[in-house]
């Protein structure tokens, strides 16, 4: 388990479960905000949290909501408060993830260049796949140098069906 696990897993106050087209999603919370969004079966889900299942959490009915809205493509938007766990770097790939628009993709590549470190794709593709917050923190927009779909997380398949749902031609 990964220090940024270990801090969600002490961190948050309540979790729940919902249905979404590409399968069940995680979701959980801490005091300050969404800390994660989870494909069952998701590399690094962080599995059984302590936290209480709450069905009626405010910020979770909210997440659940846009997330619904995006699925049924109703809304590009969300805007619910995150509270992100990981490493400086991790949190700067993420931010930089979060600027990525719906319909937009960028490369590995053009986001270590963006961080200021060219050299740094790998590094940078940990962090992508490290994120806690599938969806959205849209880590499904970034693909290899040459276009491709590399790696996600949640699987290729669901990589796939979130890049055609925000009508990326691949």
């Amino acid at each position: 388990m990964s220090h940024a696990t270990r801090h969600i897993h002490a961190a948050c106050t309540a979790q729940a479960t919902i249905a979404t087209p590409l399968g069940p999603v995680l979701l959980a919370r801490t005091a300050r905000g969404l800390a994660g969004v989870w494909f069952e079966g998701q590399k690094d889900h962080p599995g059984e949290l302590n936290a209480p299942v709450v069905e009626d959490d405010p910020l979770l009915r909210a997440a659940a909501a846009q997330l619904a809205d995006y699925f049924s493509g109703r809304s590009k938007r969300f805007d619910v408060p995150l509270d992100l766990h990981g490493t400086p770097f991790q949190l700067g790939v993420w931010k930089a993830l979060l600027g990525i628009g719906q319909g937009q993709t960028r490369s590995y590549g053009d986001i270590a260049r963006q961080l200021g470190s060219p050299k740094a794709m790998r590094a940078v593709g940990s962090a992508v796949g490290k994120n806690p917050v599938s969806v959205i923190v849209p880590c499904h927009r970034v693909l290899g140098t040459d276009g491709t779909l590399t790696g996600y997380a949640g699987g290729v398949h669901r990589k796939r069906a979130l890049l055609t749902l925000e009508g990326v031609a691949l």
